[in-house]
């Protein structure tokens, strides 16, 4: 294959490959950052359209000659693209839940930061949560569990093949709702411990009201939930390391549910 002698169905061919994966790192959580370089991105995106084309298997032959059907079929890659790219995101998003509850507790609410990535505001223990799995992500070879998913995904649903199953939606929506379950879970050793300092600091303003609760109870709720979330980070890594196990199955099966059945 000779990089600058595409015919014009190999050329269809790349367009579309390349639709998919540059939809997956639009929603990638490490790459969607507005910090890396548009240069980088897209550079990362045509390596890996040009590292994937000669082993994805499609036959050009049964593309639509008008252009309608070919927009039909760009949409349907960007689609397959998101899909694979939520999928992860929900992992980070329960993380980022975690800690963001945890930061509530501890009365870190009024007390966000300017995230460079969404442009918006964040708690500042969401931020931490986020680059701790961020770090464990990428030292426990999960890009290197993308890339072999991403490869796989030409194989398992081909370009143009989109066809959304029964259970798709249903799978997607349990998904997300794990992903609140999954946050609880990890936030959960913390946010108990600070319950339970929020009560024992209402029990010493009942028998001691001379005690001044509000100025106390800041700097101990904040040390007692730096702590106990210290402390849920080892959750966190155990809990990466076991969602990346599981994730090519996951992909796999949305995979299937959206190809041909």
């Amino acid at each position: 294959m000779e990089l600058l002698n595409f015919s014009p169905q190999q050329f269809e061919v790349f367009v579309l490959i390349l639709i998919r994966i540059s939809a997956l790192l639009l929603l990638f959580p490490i790459f969607d950052s507005p910090l890396f370089p548009r240069v980088v991105k897209v550079s990362l995106a045509l390596a890996l359209t040009l590292a994937l084309f000669p082993v994805v298997p499609v036959d050009p032959a049964r593309f639509p000659r008008h252009a309608v059907g070919l927009l039909v079929l760009g949409i349907s890659e960007l689609f397959a693209g998101m899909v694979l790219g939520l999928a992860v995101r929900l992992f980070f998003a329960a993380i980022q839940l975690a800690g963001q509850m945890v930061g509530f507790q501890m009365g870190f609410s009024i007390i966000n930061v300017l995230d460079p990535q969404t442009g918006g505001q964040v708690s500042i223990i969401d931020q931490i949560g986020l680059l701790v799995v961020m770090l464990l992500f990428l030292s426990l070879n999960g890009h290197h569990v993308m890339i072999t998913a991403l490869a796989e995904s030409f194989r398992i649903l081909a370009p143009g093949a989109l066809n959304l199953q029964k259970g798709f939606l249903s799978l997607m929506l349990a998904s997300a709702g794990n992903m609140f379950a999954l946050g609880i879970k990890i936030g959960a050793p913390a946010i108990a411990a600070l319950l339970f300092t929020d009560a024992a600091f209402g029990i010493c303003a009942r028998f001691v009201p001379q005690m001044n609760i509000l100025i106390a109870g800041f700097p101990v709720k904040i040390v007692v939930g730096l702590f106990f979330f210290g402390l849920t980070l080892q959750i966190v890594g155990l809990t990466t390391r076991l969602y990346l196990s599981h994730l090519p199955g996951q992909l796999r099966t949305l995979l299937t549910l959206m190809g041909s059945p």
